[in-house]
């Protein structure tokens, strides 16, 4: 049995509404657990003075140079300040989950009774990096505990100014959308990166995603310096019996309203059968006996929107891979940033296909390391020095895909662009 609890009226409130309350959850691990008591004790002090108290410090475990949130109280410092004993070290150990989030219910209970015996039993699945956050061990604790969770197959995951922790969808195991075998194209990369995700090294953070499809559910082009996306460059693929059982269903309104409206390029009409175009970038199927859809798949930017709205009637195309993308990230010395397309297609079908992508990342990740300012994303990185000088430092060639954002105005000087040529040219001829 805990001790006893201390007075908390603030956080009480937050349990009067109608959603559930994190103080709920806090207050039920604080009746088996010292820690949580006098969490909830600081907590409480926190929301009273409007102040936080937590500072860093530095925890590791053996071999190790990152993985560890260290979070000391600052109160216990302060003269006449309430005391918080159990809660004055607080720390976290950020754990890389598997590819694609799969875990079994064992191994989940045997994570839980791991925490509970060395730690606080406050676990979140999972971070804004992905990782899986053990929150709340002392310093002594620290070491037992990631003994353990390694025992029982997990790393720590990255902190600081190192590799972190990438995140895979879980893509093919289960989705119907998925352009590529996300889990293994993640493993490949998380294997030879190890050392700079453990061992920080680097100017500031560099993060890795994976989603299988343009939906993006990692939400990579946002948050992710490296992005991989699947995506396809042949022709959307039609099921014209599931077309027409989605028709029976949903109906003429919706196909305009929700599907051919909806289509930001234009690139679906509804025409009739005997109208429907032949050319071999036209996707046609018939929902009726009469009418069908008709897709130009040269306007096509696989926005998904219509095979998610006909998922079976509607499907990505056979040739399928990935597109890269870099610099995505969200505010700090510039504001947010979204990736940049730097490979428009890459195949990622075969162990060789998954080395070139290893190899672009190293080259990326060097880059970054001799180039960008301290506390620098690789994104503000290439704001400074411009797309022209990474794109060459990395070993890539130009290419009208490399778009941050369309343009607003169609109209380009290009009386200079031959000089620049030239001068391009010249540069790679001197290295």
């Amino acid at each position: 049995m805990a001790k006893p609890m201390h007075p908390t009226p603030m956080l009480d409130e937050l349990e009067s509404g109608p959603w559930p309350s994190f103080v709920t959850g806090l207050k039920r691990l604080a009746k088996d657990k010292d820690y949580m008591v006098d969490l909830l004790g600081q907590l409480e002090t926190s929301y009273e003075t409007r102040k936080g108290y937590w500072k860093g410090g530095t925890v590791s475990v053996f071999g190790y140079g990152g993985g560890i949130i260290p979070r000391f109280t600052e109160l216990k410092d302060q003269k006449g300040a309430p005391m918080f004993p159990d809660a004055a070290e607080f720390h976290t150990l950020r754990v890389m989950p598997p590819a694609g989030m799969h875990y079994s219910t064992q191994i989940l209970r045997k994570l839980c009774d791991i925490w509970e015996e060395h730690g606080s039993g406050l676990i979140a699945f999972h971070g804004q990096s992905g990782d899986i956050m053990f929150q709340g061990v002392k310093s002594d604790k620290v070491q037992d505990a990631f003994d353990a969770i390694n025992e029982a197959g997990f790393d720590l995951g990255g902190a600081g100014p190192a590799v972190r922790t990438s995140m895979s969808c879980i893509g093919a195991a289960r989705c119907e959308q998925s352009c590529y075998d996300e889990a293994a194209a993640h493993r490949t990369v998380l294997n030879n990166f190890l050392d700079d995700i453990h061992r920080p090294a680097l100017p500031y953070k560099f993060k890795f995603k994976f989603s299988g499809c343009p939906n993006d559910c990692m939400n990579s082009v946002q948050r992710a310096d490296l992005a991989v996306i699947g995506t396809w460059r042949d022709n959307i693929r039609t099921d014209e019996q599931m077309a027409k059982q989605w028709f029976a269903k949903h109906g003429m309104n919706e196909l305009v309203n929700d599907v051919v409206a909806r289509c930001p390029t234009k690139a679906i009409q509804i025409k009739e059968i005997k109208d429907v175009r032949k050319d071999a970038k036209i996707s046609s199927v018939a929902f009726s006996d009469t009418q069908a859809l008709e897709i130009d798949n040269q306007d096509c930017v696989r926005c998904m929107h219509c095979i998610n709205v006909m998922t079976g009637a509607l499907a990505h195309g056979e040739d399928t891979g990935a597109t890269i993308l870099c610099g995505g990230k969200r505010t700090l010395k510039i504001g947010d940033l979204m990736g940049t397309v730097i490979v428009p297609f890459m195949k990622l079908k075969t162990d060789e296909d998954r080395e070139a992508l290893v190899d672009l990342g190293k080259r990326i990740v060097d880059f970054f390391a001799e180039n960008a300012l301290e506390h620098e994303r690789i994104g503000e990185t290439i704001e400074r020095i411009g797309l022209v000088h990474f794109l060459e430092g990395v070993g890539l060639e130009v290419d009208p895909n490399m778009v941050a954002a369309p343009r607003t105005n169609p109209y380009v000087r290009t009386d200079d662009w031959d000089a620049e040529v030239a001068k391009m040219q010249a540069r790679r001829k001197a290295a």
